[in-house]
């Protein structure tokens, strides 16, 4: 039976996400018996249009790629134009919704009363978007539970890389005592320019031309991001009832060239690190520079590469690296969760 998708938005991610399943469609029906059939796009710019018995893909994203919009989709008697999110997830028959709109970090708004929304109506959500997973984290996954439908957001800490599954799954049985990670690209950029003779202001600049910053880099290089990150791993790996006001934050401006070649001269390194550590019953967490000797794991992840140690107590130390962000990761980490939806696993 084919899962029946809406889109609500239809920005990079949600056209990376098309792509995988075009180009990947057969493979994915014929191999693992995992059959996707989009039937409902809404986008406030492109535009939105429902088809009970699924939409084509190819022609979705002929008219995006030519147009901009979706008001050049060809009609058809089944066809519906001009719904708004919340009309397509009530009214729409799809099963799953795949949350993936311009969010305010700040407010996780308009995405979280796009998954209440969805849970009251029984119906799935996989999102990467970061702010709702944060900011409503045990709310949210009451309601899910509440409603018997399941709730995927692999994608809201390292993009396609499994940040959270891999230590829900291969790494259970452990007590994750601390989670050390490098999880912005932006930042670790930055570092790794300026340790080549790069000034902050020059790093920047370059990060900003290659499309690692935005035009407006407060959220990467004031540590607001890695916070929200840090925030997700230990509510959901941890299992601590941590918010972002628990936090103690520190970003990237003020660090010299002087530190960084004094870091290099005594077989270090500086990284912003973010990290969640258990002290006795209870979880500390926090985001700052740390010049980290040349020896651990995380000193070698350089460019725009994520990376996280889980320091277990069977196990030991864990450290998985890759990419953080990307088009096709992204659009990956959304449809991992939609493979293990279909597979009933955690």
């Amino acid at each position: 039976m084919a899962t029946r998708i809406a889109l609500l938005g239809l920005g990079v991610v949600g056209q990376g996400l098309l792509e995988i399943l075009k180009d990947k469609g057969d493979a994915l029906r014929n191999g693992i018996g995992f059959d996707a059939k989009i039937v409902a796009i809404s986008d406030v710019m492109k535009g939105s249009i429902y088809n009970p018995d699924g939409l084509d893909i190819s022609e979705v994203l002929r008219v995006v790629k030519e147009t901009g919009k979706l008001d050049g989709y060809p009609e058809s008697p089944s066809l519906i134009r001009g719904w708004d999110s919340f009309q397509t997830i009530r009214e729409s028959n799809a099963d799953t919704i795949i949350e993936i709109t311009f969010t305010d970090v700040n407010t996780g708004q308009p995405a979280i009363d796009h998954c209440k929304t969805a849970f009251e109506c029984g119906k799935n959500v996989v999102m990467s978007n970061k702010g709702p997973v944060a900011l409503a984290f045990h709310e949210l996954s009451k309601l899910a539970s509440k409603n018997g439908v399941r709730w995927g957001f692999e994608g809201s800490v390292m993009s396609g890389t499994p940040a959270i599954r891999m230590p829900l799954t291969s790494l259970a049985g452990n007590e994750i005592r601390e989670i050390r990670e490098i999880l912005n690209g932006t930042t670790n950029f930055i570092l790794s320019q300026m340790e080549e003779g790069l000034s902050y202001q020059e790093a920047l600049t370059q990060a900003k031309a290659l499309g690692y910053a935005e035009a407006d880099p407060t959220s990467d290089v004031d540590g607001f991001d890695a916070l929200y990150k840090i925030v997700i791993l230990a509510n959901v790996v941890m299992n601590a009832p941590l918010v972002r006001e628990d936090v103690a934050r520190e970003g990237i401006r003020n660090v010299t060239l002087e530190q960084i070649q004094q870091a290099k001269q005594e077989g270090k390194r500086w990284k912003l690190i973010a990290k969640a550590k258990r002290v006795g019953n209870q979880v500390e967490a926090q985001v700052g520079l740390e010049a980290i000797p040349m020896t651990d794991a995380l000193a070698g992840v350089s460019g725009a590469m994520n990376a996280v140690t889980f320091d277990c107590d069977l196990a030991g130390p864990i450290t998985l690296i890759g990419a953080g962000a990307g088009r096709t990761e992204t659009g990956f980490s959304i449809l991992i969760d939609l493979l293990n939806m279909s597979r009933s696993q955690l």
